[in-house]
């Protein structure tokens, strides 16, 4: 009765783990603004977490370098970085994914179209390629995974003629600074990546940096990377983006607490100012595809159903999931997901996995939490004299009982990998006398977590001191 059992239309993270299971897959990428466009993969695979990574990366071999001299390496007191050669490197990387992907699908006996697709009715897809030729396929039943889209300021005057976004610049051939960034989580990420290879860069924010994390954790974060070179404009808005005769962006913006305006000039500005979800193409609403009208989302049951029966939305594009590559994949596999460790990769990386202290107070009460913590330095920073002021572990507890772990957070190096580890402990329950059990690897800086015994409420210090 139908061409496919199972069509997925998206080629990302999500789309490409359903439609592993079974059938046939639509991907296409319009090209951004500035004429940006990859391979099959997604977001993530392309201008999202492994390009972004890849260049932190670099950051962290430049500090390594500085670090080497402590340790008896002759380095060159004068540096440089050649942004075109980590460019180029990172790129090739990302075009062997989007191979693999291809032949991932090819093993798996999936139809792969190179199409933008689109409903007809609740089991018709209509497909559309680059030259503008059309088919159409049935299915028994629809995945829509298509994600998101960087957004722009429109109400900025300049803002999409001159600026660009995470769409462009990881698939820049050579960057020009200084750079202003516009901030949301990956604009940090960027900066901090930025300044590490020595480019001149300012973050602008309207209110506070890493919303929806733990602001404890955060103005760590920031702390660190103003102290490591990134300037911060703090609760500014931008008014206007402006060409010069001699090719520089004049930028005004506005600070918030005086009400006045200000000017500088800039090589490039990067907009990382939220994203909006790819489904005003898709035909939803003529099939009775229910739709968020503000964030413009797909509504979406706990199995990931739409209101039309055979009809799922996955990943970035259902209203009321994390964005993030992981839940999208495992919600692929499975059509459900919950709980999900996170990591910003900003040069102090930040790796947390449940309930902010902030969100646990206000679901259970101040008085109900019990917040274990300490301030530690990581071995690596010793030899190195690195200042290690913003290395912090915090694990926010209930007060009661056995003390279940409702939130983890910790800043320093390699905290995905650390955070990434304990989160399996909270699928089992995890409680701090689980933590405080616990037989620490020694000398690491996980170890860390299993040794806390000072609360926040003691007033005590927290600095570890001794192995």
């Amino acid at each position: 009765k139908y061409d496919y059992d199972l069509v997925v239309v998206g080629g990302g993270s999500g789309g490409l783990a359903s439609s592993k299971e079974r059938v046939a897959v639509l991907d296409f990428v319009e090209p951004s603004l500035k004429g940006t466009k990859w391979g099959l993969g997604g977001t993530c695979v392309n201008v999202g977490c492994v390009p972004k990574k890849l260049m932190n990366q670099a950051a962290l071999l430049g500090t390594a370098l500085r670090d080497a001299r402590k340790y008896g390496w002759q380095i060159p007191e004068s540096l440089s970085h050649d942004w075109s050669a980590m460019a180029e490197a990172v790129q090739n990387h990302v075009k062997s994914l989007n191979w693999g992907h291809r032949v991932q699908l090819q093993d798996k006996k999936v139809k792969y179209l190179n199409m933008k697709g689109s409903l007809v009715d609740e089991h018709t897809v209509r497909a559309v390629d680059a030259k503008g030729k059309e088919m159409k396929m049935s299915a028994r039943n629809i995945v829509f995974a298509t994600g998101g889209r960087p957004k722009y300021p429109t109400h900025v005057p300049g803002a999409e003629e001159f600026g660009i976004t995470s769409d462009d610049v990881f698939w820049l051939n050579d960057y020009s600074f200084p750079s202003l960034c516009v901030c949301k989580d990956v604009a940090l990420e960027c900066a901090g990546f930025l300044t590490g290879i020595g480019l001149d860069t300012t973050v602008m924010l309207r209110s506070i940096a890493l919303r929806g994390f733990d602001q404890q954790m955060s103005g760590l974060v920031t702390d660190y990377m103003e102290a490591h070179g990134t300037k911060f404009s703090w609760k500014c808005t931008p008014k206007r983006v402006q060409k010069l005769p001699s090719g520089l962006l004049q930028v005004t913006w506005m600070d918030l607490n005086t009400k006045e305006e200000h000017q500088d000039t800039f090589n490039s500005v990067l907009w990382a100012v939220g994203r909006a979800p790819e489904t005003k193409t898709l035909n939803l609403e003529k099939v009775g595809v229910e739709i968020n009208k503000e964030t413009g989302k797909i509504i979406v049951a706990a199995d990931e159903a739409t209101s039309v029966p055979n009809i799922f939305a996955i990943g970035d594009i259902a209203e009321g999931r994390p964005e993030l590559t992981p839940t999208a994949i495992k919600a692929g596999r499975l059509l459900a997901r919950r709980l999900v460790a996170t990591t910003v990769f900003t040069p102090l990386e930040y790796g947390c996995v449940g309930l902010s202290e902030e969100e646990a107070e206000r679901r259970h009460g101040k008085d109900q939490i019990e917040l274990y913590h300490a301030f530690y330095k990581p071995l690596e920073f010793t030899v190195a004299e690195r200042d290690a002021t913003q290395c912090y572990i915090k694990v926010v507890c209930l007060q009661e009982g056995e003390q279940r772990v409702l939130g983890l957070h910790f800043t320093g190096p390699n905290a995905g990998e650390v955070t990434q580890g304990f989160s399996l402990g909270f699928q089992c329950g995890l409680t701090y006398e689980h933590l405080r059990n616990t037989v620490r690897t020694h000398p690491t800086c996980a170890e860390e977590l299993v040794k806390l015994n000072i609360t926040k409420r003691s007033g005590l210090d927290a600095t570890v001191t001794g192995c």
